[in-house]
Formats: structure tokens, C-alpha cells, sequence
């Protein structure tokens, strides 16, 4: 296996981690909400205020990952969420564990900008988007994976479970990212006075091309995690699913996009990055309006749509990276993609707590107004189609 080859796994492994522990929080939504005797809101709030906090570290970081070699501020990047995410494992509570979602969202939330900083340095664009599909294969293999298992441990035991084996698994990727990630230092060259923090907000925010790409990530934000953190307990309360059930859902979303995520990246470089978008945005829309409308239904069905919507919500991001990775140039990229993804994670945080304030609850514990909620994310992915076309590549 070549360095490129190990490099990006090391990536996706450290990508499945960061995936996992964001996303096993809404699954075992049903069982916190019901341990914890919390609301839909207070749910949502939980939720949220990982990418709250996420999105405030990622604004800070803007102002200094350019400064730094890439391999080195990861790797310390990396130590905080390993130490943060230990924290939530050890929670006893409903306050301690919204603590320590915060502080692992401090930490988190600067690895995705890293990641994509790091194939944007290393993988020149022609292979750029099969590079990106490896690596958001992450998505899929802590969907089919992660995910589920975490829910059968956490049905075995408890709800802390899963984030003792993160912890564990945070450890393995501190080493892989020490063993096979190269020192990555070539744009501290390309330019020799930094900028101050002020500088960096500017050059970005001045550049429209950019603004438009953060826009259209804001907009992708609102189309998808309006409904992801309340799929679970929409699905258990309204649809008739039990709490081992919704295992189903992730490990057969997960294991079609295993192998779409890649496909997708393929498609992406050979017929272009914004038609591949498009396609896919359009076909997001459908499941998305079927599923949050649903009643009790047979459970074939329901694997049949909620597959559909992960794999069209993954195959809209994966082009959709690419494109917006392809704004910034090397000097510049990580400053970029940092402040980026703040806006991102503050634009999904938004979402779920928006989200939290609209959907309600009746008296026989159903959830409502996701039918609502539903058309909402649906006006937001449409907008990202025109906007899309008007984001232009320079690098």
C-alpha cells in the first residue's frame, strides 16, 4: 500500500471516530430522553451544543492552522477529543454530559477542517474527489458499524459504553497519525507574513466566491440536520420501531453507502462535480419528504426510504467537498476550511435546536410537526442547487 493510500485511511479512520461520536448521540436519543426524562428540545439542545461549540473553535482556528504543520496540530488537536470524549463516557448526568459534549465539540470540531486541509495539500484535484470519497466512506462504515454496534453494546449495558470503546479507538488513531502522516509544511512557505485574525476574516468574508461556498454549506446544513437528530426518536415514538430496531436503519443506510461513497467520488471526477451534485440533491428530496411523514409503517419500507436518504445525502456531500475545498488556494486552504466549517457546525447546531423548537410532543409520547419540519429542510435543499452552479474552483 503506497503513503497516499495510508494516509488517506489513516484520515477516514480519524474521520469514522470524529462521525461516530457525533452521530451516536441521536440514535440512543430514545433512551437518553427517556433515562434522563428530558424533552424533544432539551434533546435537541443536546445535540446542538456539540456543534455550537464546534463551530466556535473552528472560527477561532481559522486564525491559526495556517500557522502550524499540518501533522503537528492534528495530532494535539486529536489528544483534546481523546481526553473530551473519555469525559462523556464518564457522565452520570444530563448537565455533566451537555458539558462534555461542549468540550468535545472544542476539540472535534477543528478535525474536519484539518482533514480536508490535508487532501487538499496533498491530492492534486484530478484525483481530488475519489480521494474525498474514501474518506467520507467514513460516513458509511460508522453507519453500517459504528453506529449499530454502539447501540447493541449500549442495549447490553448502558449508554456509556460506546464512548469508552471511542476512547479507545481515538488512542489507536493518535498512533496511526503519528506513523503515517507526513509533516505537511510546504504552504508555511508560500507566505511569509501572517495575517492577523482580523486579516483572515476579511480575506475570506471579501471573497465572494467563498462566501458562496460557505453559503451553500449553511444550506446543506439546514436541508439534512433539521431531520437527522430526530429520525431515531421520530422512528421509535410515530413509526413503530423498538429501540434495537433502529439498528436497521443505520447498518442498511451504512452498507449501501459503502460502496456509493467511492462510486460517487469516481462519478465525480469523470462527468463533473456539479452535475453529480445536482443529481443527487434532487433525489435527496424524495425520501426526505416521505420520511418525515410517516405513520406506523412495515418495516421494509421504512429501510427502503431511510436507505435512500443516506445514500443521496452522501452522495450530495461527497461533490459538494470537493467543490468547496476547490475555492481556497494552498496558502490560504486551511484558514478557509476552518472558518467554514465554524459556520457549518454553528448552521447545523441552528438547525437541530430549530428544529427542537418546532417539533412537539403529544400526550401518547408521538412526536409532531416533523411533517413540518420536513418541508422546511426541503426549501433549503433546493436552494443549494442554483447557488452550487454559481461556487467556481480555482484550485
Amino acid at each position: 500500500m503506497n503513503r497516499e493510500k495510508l494516509l488517506l485511511w489513516t484520515l477516514a479512520a480519524i474521520n469514522f471516530i470524529h462521525i461516530v461520536d457525533f452521530m451516536i448521540l441521536m440514535p440512543l436519543g430514545p433512551q437518553l430522553m427517556r433515562l434522563f426524562g428530558i424533552s424533544p428540545s432539551e434533546f435537541g439542545l443536546l445535540v446542538s451544543s456539540y456543534t455550537f461549540s464546534a463551530g466556535i473553535s473552528s472560527f477561532f482556528g481559522a486564525f491559526f492552522l495556517d500557522r502550524f504543520d499540518r501533522k503537528k496540530i492534528l495530532f494535539w488537536v486529536y489528544v483534546g477529543f481523546t481526553v473530551a470524549t473519555l469525559g462523556c463516557a464518564l457522565s452520570p448526568s444530563y448537565g455533566i454530559l451537555l458539558l462534555a459534549r461542549i468540550l468535545s465539540g472544542l476539540f472535534g470540531g477543528l478535525t474536519s477542517a484539518l482533514i480536508l486541509a490535508i487532501i487538499g495539500d496533498v491530492i492534486p484535484d484530478a484525483r481530488r474527489g475519489r480521494a474525498m470519497g474514501l474518506v467520507m466512506a467514513a460516513f458509511s462504515v460508522a453507519s453500517v458499524l459504528g453506529v449499530p454496534l454502539g447501540l447493541f453494546l449500549a442495549g447490553l449495558s448502558d449508554w456509556h459504553t460506546p464512548f469508552f470503546i471511542l476512547t479507545g479507538l481515538s488512542l489507536v488513531s493518535l498512533g496511526m497519525i503519528f506513523r503515517f502522516i507526513p509533516n505537511i509544511a510546504d504552504h508555511l512557505g508560500q507566505e511569509v507574513q501572517r495575517p492577523h485574525p482580523l486579516e483572515v476574516v476579511k480575506r475570506v468574508t471579501s471573497n465572494s466566491n467563498q462566501m458562496r461556498a460557505i453559503t451553500l454549506s449553511v444550506m446543506m446544513m439546514f436541508g439534512q440536520f433539521m431531520i437527522i437528530p430526530f429520525l431515531s426518536p421520530y422512528t421509535v415514538a410515530n413509526v413503530g420501531f423498538t429501540e434495537l430496531q433502529l439498528t436497521y436503519i443505520y447498518m442498511a443506510g451504512g452498507a449501501f453507502t459503502i460502496f456509493t461513497s467511492p462510486w460517487v467520488g469516481k462519478m465525480s471526477d469523470k462527468y463533473g462535480k456539479l452535475k453529480v451534485f445536482t443529481i443527487f440533491m434532487f433525489l435527496n428530496v424524495i425520501p426526505i419528504a416521505v420520511i418525515t411523514n410517516l405513520g406506523v409503517t412495515p418495516i421494509p419500507f421504512v429501510l427502503m426510504i431511510s436507505t435512500m436518504f443516506f445514500v443521496t445525502s452522501n452522495g450530495r456531500y461527497v461533490p459538494a467537498a470537493a467543490i468547496i475545498t476547490g475555492t481556497a488556494r494552498p496558502e490560504n486552504r486551511g484558514s478557509f476550511l476552518s472558518f467554514n466549517s465554524a459556520v457549518q457546525q454553528l448552521a447545523t447546531g441552528l438547525a437541530s435546536l430549530i428544529a427542537g423548537m418546532i417539533i412537539g410532543e403529544n400526550a401518547l409520547g408521538q412526536l409532531t410537526n416533523f411533517n413540518l419540519v420536513g418541508y422546511i429542510a426541503i426549501f433549503f435543499s433546493l436552494l443549494c442547487i442554483p447557488l452550487a452552479r454559481r461556487v467556481k474552483v480555482v484550485s
